[in-house]
């Protein structure tokens, strides 16, 4: 068969057309078609499943909090040496103060609104040392003040000065999560505005995680370099937990997440409204570890309670008949069982409250009502 230059030419980008739009491509009078044209089994049972109720719940959490999480960027001034200087006889040549230079550092995070009038959470460590911040919220720019922060909880809080009315988060109670709850991050990892990742609870109270044994809330949702401040959030659309920092070999996501608990979050931000730093409770003793044979000749089951090596002279804790060689077991009927339990308590007792404290003394539990004070220096 001859064919033509013309037909030739028209043919073959009719056929091109045909099969790059995904149409049926035919031969003759027989043809094959790729794809089954019917409605897929699984379609109306997923509709009608709870998974598809829970994607639908997924959505309804991004929407309620998409305009409550902002981007936060930093700016900050630094002093760079040019190491064409470190020669001395440079240095005396064109001079010492051409020695080094300024440059601008610039750094990124997330953050979230707390209030209709701008006030905005975030982490310490996404705003320490810088010289500017802006929030950025759905494309409009805010000049940041730094309210206070707090290095040991790794809490800052911020404030703009918004023209209209803005739509803080809901607070959820971060002591009523469990191992296996739903988890999810919005944030701005790597620069990625409003991200949203999905995850679950993978462990409550991990204290092991910095030098601090802060309370943390594990989870596997993906948070990166950038979520730093963004919230971590339950299915009601409520937020449990500040995204602070991962688990990481590489400097990028292995599965590892740790948030600060909303409850512990809570105080400090109040604090750091108020006062402009965190005034945290003082006892005014010194904790030394105790064996589980020291333990029982004391008389006690286990090596469990905070055992008391030394009473600070003046303190909240002389005052309050605390002597050497007690265990403190309960503070206000919370169990004590290991020292940063006792840490936590004292901390979140209010200065100037009296606390109870029950304590191991010669074969018996002695209830003591102890003053609390502010942390000298704090």
């Amino acid at each position: 068969m001859k064919f033509s230059n013309k037909s030739y030419f028209i043919t073959i980008p009719v056929l091109v057309i045909l099969i790059a739009g995904g149409l049926k491509y035919s031969t003759g009078s027989s043809g094959i078609q790729f794809g089954n044209t019917g409605v897929s089994p699984v379609k109306s049972e997923a509709e009608s499943a709870k998974a598809f109720e829970t994607q639908n719940v997924f959505r309804k959490i991004f929407s309620q909090n998409k305009d409550s999480v902002v981007f936060i960027t930093t700016e900050q001034l630094v002093k760079v040496r040019n190491p064409f200087f470190d020669d001395p006889v440079m240095r005396e040549f064109f001079g010492r103060e051409n020695g080094s230079k300024v440059q601008k550092r610039t750094g990124l995070g997330t953050g979230f609104i707390i209030s209709e009038d701008g006030y905005i959470c975030t982490n310490h460590h996404v705003i320490n040392g810088v010289d500017k911040v802006v929030v950025n919220i759905n494309g409009k720019n805010y000049e940041a003040k730094i309210i206070g922060s707090d290095e040991r909880t790794d809490l800052a809080l911020l404030k703009i000065n918004p023209k209209s009315k803005l739509s803080p988060v809901y607070f959820g109670d971060s002591d009523k999560v469990q191992v296996g709850d739903w988890a999810i991050a919005i944030g701005n990892p790597f620069g990625l505005d409003k991200t949203f990742t999905v995850g679950v609870i993978s462990a409550t109270g991990r204290r092991d995680v910095d030098f601090m044994g802060g309370s943390h809330l594990q989870t596997d949702a993906s948070i990166n370099p950038g979520n730093s401040g963004g919230p971590l959030i339950n299915i009601y659309g409520e937020v449990i937990g500040i995204n602070r920092m991962i688990y990481s070999k590489s400097g990028g996501y292995m599965g590892i997440g740790f948030a600060i608990p909303m409850n512990t979050a809570k105080s400090i931000l109040t604090q750091l409204q108020k006062n402009k730093k965190v005034k945290r409770g003082y006892l005014g003793v010194n904790i030394v570890p105790v064996s589980e044979e020291d333990a029982k000749q004391m008389g006690l089951e286990n090596n469990q309670g905070a055992f008391v090596g030394d009473v600070v002279n003046g303190s909240p804790a002389e005052s309050g008949g605390m002597m050497v060689g007690d265990v403190i077991v309960q503070i206000n009927n919370r169990n004590i069982t290991e020292v940063n339990e006792l840490f936590q308590a004292i901390e979140e007792a209010a200065i100037g409250d009296t606390i109870t404290v029950t304590v191991w003394r010669h074969g018996e539990l002695k209830k003591l009502y102890i003053n609390i004070k502010e942390r000298p220096g704090n």
